[in-house]
């Protein structure tokens, strides 16, 4: 595997993102984070410890790979929420946008839940892929079409637990 992005990057652009999400909101509003599982864990982990004391979370599950480097292009929901995002300022935040497809079924999905404000957060975007047109608002990094693993990203539940992201060979 070669390294894409080392740990320091990524840990310097994420406090970055954590500081233009806040930025983004009046110091009286709770911002909402809803991570999505299980790619974006370790994301999510360093995004709020980078944010005050006014962030609450939450965490949903779906999935469009299965156990391999395409997406399949069909939309699973595995977990839902806990919590209401009725009139809430709710962030999304996302390991990886690809094709776009499972983004835009979640945020479609969540946007039905009437929450006050609706954005996203991605690590990792892969605009080449792109089968859909989706609003991301944040993007860590945006990187070119290989498959990449590491900080939450997997291949067959693998490598999730690198702490710099690389390239795939396959």
């Amino acid at each position: 595997m070669n390294i894409l992005l080392d740990a320091a990057t990524i840990q310097s652009r994420v406090k970055e993102l954590a500081q233009e999400i806040e930025r983004d909101y009046p110091a009286s509003e709770e911002i909402h984070l809803v991570c999505v599982l299980k790619g974006g864990f370790m994301f999510m982990s360093d995004l709020i410890r980078g944010m005050s004391t006014r962030v609450s979370m939450d965490f949903i599950a779906v999935s469009s790979y299965g156990a391999g480097t395409k997406s399949s292009g069909e939309v699973r929901f595995q977990k839902d929420l806990d919590t209401s995002l009725e009139n809430r300022n709710v962030i999304v935040v996302e390991d990886i946008v690809d094709t776009g497809l499972t983004l835009k079924y979640l945020q479609e999905i969540l946007r039905s839940r009437a929450p006050k404000t609706l954005r996203t957060a991605c690590l990792l975007s892969k605009p080449s892929r792109r089968k859909v047109e989706v609003p991301v608002d944040y993007i860590g990094f945006t990187i070119e079409d290989r498959f990449v693993v590491g900080y939450g990203l997997d291949y067959a539940e693998k490598y999730r637990n690198l702490p710099h992201i690389a390239i795939l060979q396959e």
